[in-house]
Formats: C-alpha cells, sequence, structure tokens
C-alpha cells in the first residue's frame, strides 16, 4: 500500500491535480491527535487503541504523539509492532485464544496483561505465564442490545464462569481483572450500564476485588447524518455507574476503542467506472477493497460527489445501486445511496469517517485493491 510523501491541503487538492484511477485513504494525522485527545481528557481511565481497526504504522505514530500510552494487542505481528514503533507502552493481550507458541512469544516481549473467557485457555497461561506481575482479565458476556453486531457470539464467558474464573486466576496468584466488550458501533450509552451493574456483581459473588475493569472497544464513530455518536454522554455514564455500581470503590477503569478512535481521521476516494443505464454506479473499490466492512455494518452516507477537476456536485439526489468493480454478484453498497443526478463517470465519490477495517482488510481479489493513502492537513472539501 503505497503512502505519499507530500502532505495535501485537502482531498479536492489531490483529487483535482493527480486525477488516480486507483482508490484513495486521505489521513488527517489532525484529526486523529483530536480524537485521540477528547478520549484522553473525557474517558475516566487508561485509553488504549485497538490496533486491529487500523495497523498504519503512522496511524501508532500519531496516537503515540497525541499520548496514548496502551494498546490492545491481538497477535505476535501487533506486539512486535507496538514494541518497534511504542517502546515502554503497555500492551494488552486481550484476544482469548492464543496457541502456546504466541504465549511464548508475548512472555519474552514482557507482555504482562492477558485475557481469558474459558478454564482451558487460563490453564495455558497458568502453565506459560508467570504469576507475578502478570494481570489476567477474565472477559464476560451479557445478552444486551444496542450494538451493531454482538461481540459476545464469539468470545466471553457467562456471568456464572466468570464468577468461577475470577476465583481461579486470584487463587493462581494473577492480578485479577474484569473485561467485557459490548459490541461494535454502540450508539447507545446505555449498553454499558448493565455491563458495569455485571461486573460489581461478579466481584460480589466470587469474593474478588477486581483490580482494573476494562470497558471494552465499541465506541462509536460518525457513519451516518443523522446520528452523531456522543461520547462524552458515554464517558460520563462509565464513570458515574461505575461509582454507582462498586459504591464508590471501582476498579482503575480501562477502554480499547478502534473504530471510535480512528474513524473519523480518514476519508475513502472511490472513482466512478462507469453508470449503467443511469440506474447502477460501478465505483473501483467496494467490498473486497476498503469498504469490506460496510455489507456487514451497514453503509456510510456521509459522501460527496466531486467532478475530476474537484468540483463538488450539487443535483438533487437520486437513490443508485452501488457495485465494486470485481466480478463477483456480492461486491456491493448495501441498501442504496442517494447520489447526485448529474454524476458522471470519472467523477469521485469520498466517503467519510473510513478509518476503521478499511487499509486492514482490504484485498486485491480480483486484481482490485490497488490503494494508496495521502496525507492532507484537513478532510473537508
Amino acid at each position: 500500500m503505497g503512502l505519499s510523501k507530500t502532505i495535501w491541503t485537502n482531498p479536492s487538492e489531490f483529487l483535482r491535480t493527480q486525477r488516480p484511477d486507483a482508490p484513495v485513504m486521505f489521513f488527517s494525522p489532525t484529526v486523529l491527535q483530536a480524537t485521540a485527545r477528547r478520549f484522553i481528557e473525557g474517558f475516566p481511565g487508561l485509553v488504549t487503541y485497538a490496533v486491529k481497526s487500523n495497523p498504519e504504522e503512522m496511524v501508532i505514530q500519531n496516537l503515540v504523539a497525541a499520548g496514548v500510552k496502551g494498546f490492545d494487542v491481538a497477535s505476535p505481528a501487533e506486539i512486535e509492532m507496538i514494541a518497534r514503533l511504542a517502546p515502554g507502552a503497555a500492551m494488552h493481550y486481550n484476544n482469548p485464544v492464543r496457541a502456546r507458541h504466541e504465549i511464548t512469544y508475548a512472555v519474552g516481549m514482557g507482555v504482562c496483561s492477558y485475557s481469558v473467557d474459558s478454564h482451558s485457555e487460563l490453564a495455558k497461561l497458568v502453565e506459560l505465564v508467570p504469576a507475578k506481575g502478570t494481570e489476567i482479565t477474565v472477559r464476560f458476556k451479557l445478552p444486551v442490545s444496542g450494538a451493531t453486531y454482538n461481540f459476545g457470539a464469539k468470545f466471553g464467558a457467562t456471568v456464572e464462569k466468570a464468577v468461577e474464573l475470577l476465583r481461579a486466576v486470584a487463587a493462581a496468584g494473577f492480578i485479577p481483572s474484569l473485561t467485557f466488550h459490548p459490541g461494535t458501533q454502540c450508539t447507545d450509552p446505555m449498553a454499558w450500564d448493565a455491563y458495569l451493574r455485571a461486573a460489581a456483581e461478579i466481584c460480589r459473588l466470587s469474593g474478588v476485588k477486581a483490580r482494573r475493569l476494562n470497558v471494552g472497544g465499541g465506541f462509536p464513530s460518525h457513519r451516518l447524518h443523522t446520528e452523531l455518536p456522543q461520547l462524552d454522554a458515554i464517558f460520563a455514564l462509565i464513570g458515574r455507574v461505575a461509582e454507582e455500581a462498586f459504591a464508590g470503590e471501582p476498579p482503575a477503569l480501562v477502554c480499547e476503542p478502534g473504530r471510535g478512535l480512528v474513524a473519523e481521521s480518514f476519508s475513502l476516494a472511490a472513482r466512478v467506472k462507469g453508470i449503467r443505464d443511469d440506474e447502477h454506479v460501478f465505483l473501483n473499490d467496494g467490498a473486497y477493497g476498503a469498504m469490506d466492512e460496510l455489507p456487514l455494518m451497514g453503509t456510510i452516507d456521509r459522501v460527496t460527489v466531486l467532478s475530476e477537476r474537484g468540483v463538488v456536485r450539487t443535483g438533487a439526489g437520486r437513490d443508485r445501486i452501488v457495485f465494486g468493480p470485481t466480478c463477483d454478484s456480492v461486491d456491493r453498497l448495501p441498501g442504496e445511496l442517494p447520489l447526485p443526478a448529474d454524476m458522471e463517470e470519472g467523477d469521485y465519490l469520498v466517503f467519510a469517517g473510513m478509518g476503521a477495517y478499511s487499509t486492514a482488510t482490504n484485498t486485491r481479489f480480483n486484481g482490485f485493491g490497488d490503494l494508496s493513502i495521502a496525507t492532507v492537513m484537513s478532510l473537508g472539501l
């Protein structure tokens, strides 16, 4: 994936002068650092970044510059990168299922925080990880709504099992902690309420005082014009409910935003390959590229159409079906997008809020996916 060394004023300047035929991601370090500071100043605890959402090295470097001091890592490759780019930063190995060789590697790299959701995985950690100074965080799940999709479908112990695991962690001499993930793109702050109160109940039932409570990711990004994420309200609720649930003595709080932290710092420009019979729009990027998760998450309607000269199209909106470039029928965006009726072949669709799960999941299927990154001072058009 190519990275332009030139810093452009905005995406319009780049598109007007370069007229790229391949999709381009525009990255604004200013936006990323401002969002990071919003989390650091607003969240009542330690902010760690979920590396999987966008592992570009420039993202990690800008987060470190903004003051992020911890990272949620899920693999040896992510551990190696963070150790290299952010030496001294805390690394939380919160992928609950790891091979023995992965655990051994993490121990050798100085990782001292792990999560578990099963007795079998806890047994691996007890066998391979030195207990002194090492935190083991029990991950639990609840049947709550409010997210785009449920992370509990793959990971998380029931409350009953979490009670058993927390006791076992403490008995083995590790630092006992708790963690949960309320689900991705949680726009309702109350999604955290039930989890925080359940965490307090797990501590009560187990008789173990958790050292830390990781409230997970799930912090929403801005995807729809009509749905602005209320991050400050979420931060305030987490702080208030933690105090209430733990009777004024809550564990130290941790969060691990990915999408909510990085999404807004990138925009994606995809070029119109063709408009079929004035009905279907074909782009040079789609579900097998930087838009990989849109069919799962739902579309982003924060889209501006520019002519190849960089002029914003202002024609009346018309709902169109949008396809990606591959010869695969599933390569289409969900639903329809309201796009200007005067849009033409060769125009660019610029999607805002595309920094999460885009560069990381881009593929070269069918010979497409030649995605580049350009750095811009502003993402405004």
